[in-house]
């Protein structure tokens, strides 16, 4: 009787708290809609992916947290079911190893794991079940089977508040995991302070941290303290049947910041009035967009897919406003400090949402990139190119222009023009007009070398960009130099196959050319010939000319995506195919919308719709991606291609017009000024497009639209 008692207790407890989940969701309008455990399950059909899976692969699509944040914080708290995986949570794991504190998506962060336990093991860890599992923007929930805890968790910008509710409430404990994260631990040291608090730091991404525990402390057992191996226990006293809570602040400064940040954001608020501002704040994100019709699904996606898009960069600066800095020492600034944003993935979209709707957060991420170009020499760039250039001018030419844009400029220039900083291959690139690679026999998928063809035509892209700020700050003498270096993109053109080629040193193109054969850096950058091929966003018309017209641009776009993959090719992260287009990695993500340039409209609409409706929540369980969220470019590639407006070229204030999946759409806009896309007809071909009323020339809306709202009309058959 007694073990039946106890199950249908704990039926009773998970009723209990998932009804109050489900009531939460119910009071939020637009967040009820986002699934946070999109993203987290594994892509695996060979028809998407293009290929067969090698044994013990699982593909990187999504690398999502199920976990809770703020828009843009510093703690993204979530349940880890194995380290070194790209979010430390995949949907088919059964074990839940503990609860971590930083996250990315991205094989790094995953900091301060901590798991309630009851009566432990040897080893540490408990099963769980999705039946038992749940979670809202700002909320996470589970039950650990071995442990019989049910875990609840929510979060400030700053810190995180766990609450649990053991069957058990004799021998309780709290394991600090302190020798693990997704990113190497050099180090850790954790003691505790008075009779219910823990405070420590782990060496790495060095992460302080300070914790209050609503019980009793009555011990603290430490196992190889230091050591990867190590980790430690707190032992909680017994007799108290209140659920456990723990309160932790973290800081990227010290102990002391730590626990300021954890009493100044949560204090003595309860985990309730946690979540519900929580709540509150992704409210205000989520509601910035408002849509009528379409589906069920496309509602879904639309919001987890706009939710996705907040989560990073991340905040570094406490509430004091002390961060460390690029050269690791301890500053104080008037300006919210956070990381450098994904640049490489961001720039083309993200960068650019995040800007239309918090344009406080992108201030202070430009002013925190010019932090860092002030102490290291240069603008930070992420994994390849020069993107910054992209992000901040397409920033500022939107007019988020309260800041050092002079200074910021210069450093931009440098970054453009100097040997050994930002821009690997500089020298050959200005002197040559383009980067080569070494004449390599029998190239593979790993072959390291320039990836020449892909560093030009970017770098091409991001002189345009600084070629832009120069041009409206005066200087005519680099706009120039640099408008006439976007051109150089040319260079890497071969007309002999009508592929963008690698080049030797003496300028001779590299054979043997095989356009289908993805390479991760050789001639390209996670990239075949065709998906770079079309890469030219801020000169389409040069572009068309190199492949001879509206005619034959029309029949190699027409090529990318009907010619079959080869399932032969294997690339992780080259995947998810339509004929050579890779959706699940983003150079040739502005591809689908080049057919607007010639005309046809319809064609680009086809494709993209095609993407929306089958490539986003695939799978069993309908949690799958098409590829890596990176850091939301993803999801902000699904939210503009489904409102109606992408911004195809980011660097330029304007915005191509596609026919939105929904039947009108409200965008409000940062001034409270709102624009509303609309179509009348259910068709989804494009006929005409009406600004306020008046035929629009082309396909382009300007960004003016943000600023003084409006009406824009898609018209279809």
């Amino acid at each position: 009787m007694k073990t039946e008692a106890r199950n249908l207790l704990s039926f009773v407890l998970i009723f209990v708290l998932t009804s109050a989940v489900a009531k939460a969701q119910s009071t939020a309008t637009y967040a009820k809609y986002v699934n946070t455990f999109i993203g987290t399950a594994p892509l695996t059909d060979p028809k998407i992916l293009g290929y067969e899976l090698p044994k013990g692969w699982r593909s990187w699509a999504g690398l999502t947290f199920p976990g809770t944040s703020l828009p843009n914080a510093m703690v993204q708290l979530s349940p880890m079911t194995e380290y070194g995986s790209g979010a430390g949570y995949e949907y088919e794991d059964s074990v839940i190893y503990g609860f971590t504190h930083t996250n990315k998506g991205h094989w790094n962060l995953c900091n301060i794991p901590i798991l309630p336990m009851s009566n432990p093991g040897a080893t540490f860890g408990s099963k769980f079940s999705h039946k038992n599992e749940s979670s809202a923007p700002g909320f996470y929930q589970v039950y650990l089977d071995d442990y019989k805890v049910n875990v609840s968790l929510t979060s400030t910008l700053r810190a995180g508040y766990h609450r649990y509710v053991f069957k058990d409430n004799t021998n309780r404990q709290i394991l600090f995991d302190m020798g693990k994260a997704n990113s190497r631990v050099s180090t850790w040291n954790i003691k505790q302070d008075g009779s219910n608090a823990i405070e420590g730091f782990q060496g790495g991404e060095n992460v302080y941290f300070y914790a209050i525990i609503n019980t009793k402390i009555t011990k603290l057992d430490k196992t190889e303290e230091g050591k990867r191996t190590g980790y430690a226990v707190v032992h909680l006293a017994d007799g108290n049947t209140e659920p456990v809570e723990l309160k932790i602040g973290l800081s990227f400064v010290s102990t002391a910041n730590a626990k300021e940040n954890l009493l100044k954001e949560i204090g003595n608020k309860t985990f309730k009035e946690i979540r519900a501002e929580a709540t509150k704040k992704w409210e205000t994100i989520l509601s910035s967009i408002q849509v009528k019709g379409g589906t069920e699904k496309q509602k879904v996606m639309l919001y987890s897919c706009l939710y996705r898009s907040f989560l990073w960069p991340a905040l570094r600066s406490d509430v004091n406003g002390e961060y460390t800095d690029a050269n690791r020492k301890v500053v104080k600034s008037d300006f919210r400090y956070y990381t450098e944003p994904s640049l490489w993935d961001t720039y083309r979209n993200k960068d650019v949402l995040l800007g239309l709707i918090s344009p406080d957060v992108t201030l202070d991420v430009i002013k925190s990139m010019k932090d860092v170009g002030d102490k290291k020499g240069f603008i930070p760039t992420f994994f390849h190119g020069d993107h910054g250039a992209s992000s901040i001018a397409g920033a500022y030419l939107r007019g988020i222009d309260n800041f050092d844009i002079k200074g910021t400029y210069q450093i931009l220039l440098k970054n453009a023009n100097t040997p050994g900083g930002a821009r690997p291959h500089i020298e050959e690139y200005i002197s040559k007009g383009y980067i080569s690679d070494p004449d390599v026999k029998n190239p593979n998928v790993e072959t390291k070398a320039n990836a020449g063809v892909s560093k030009t035509l970017e770098y091409a892209y991001d002189d345009y960009s600084v070629a832009q700020i120069a041009k409206k700050l005066g200087d005519t003498a680099n706009y120039r130099i640099l408008m006439a270096r976007s051109k150089n993109y040319k260079n890497m053109f071969d007309p002999s196959t009508r592929f963008m080629r690698g080049k030797l040193a003496d300028g001779s193109w590299i054979t043997p050319f095989n356009p289908q054969y993805p390479y991760y850096e050789y001639m390209y950058r996670e990239a075949n010939a065709w998906q770079v091929s079309f890469f030219a966003p801020h000169d389409m018309k040069g572009l068309i000319a190199l492949y001879g017209g509206p005619k034959g641009f029309e029949s190699k776009l027409d090529s990318l995506f009907t010619v079959p993959w080869n399932p032969n090719y294997i690339a992780r992260n080259v995947e998810t195919m339509i004929g050579q287009y890779c959706h699940g990695n983003q150079p040739d993500h502005e591809a689908p919308f080049a057919y607007h340039f010639i005309g046809k409209p319809e064609k680009s609409q086809k494709i993209v719709d095609n993407i929306l409706n089958n490539l986003y929540g695939i799978g069993d369980d309908g949690l799958a991606l098409s590829g890596m969220d990176d850091a939301g470019e993803m999801s902000s590639w699904y939210v503009f291609s489904a409102l109606g407006l992408y911004p195809f070229s980011a660097t330029d204030a304007e915005y191509i017009v596609t026919v939105p999946l929904f039947d009108e759409v409200k965008w409000r806009t940062n001034n409270g000024k709102f624009i509303t896309i609309f179509k009348p007809n259910k068709g989804r071909d494009m006929t005409n497009i009406k600004v306020n009323g008046n035929d629009l020339k082309g396909y382009f809306v300007s960004h003016d639209l943000f600023k003084n709202g409006g009406k824009v009309e898609v018209v279809t058959k």
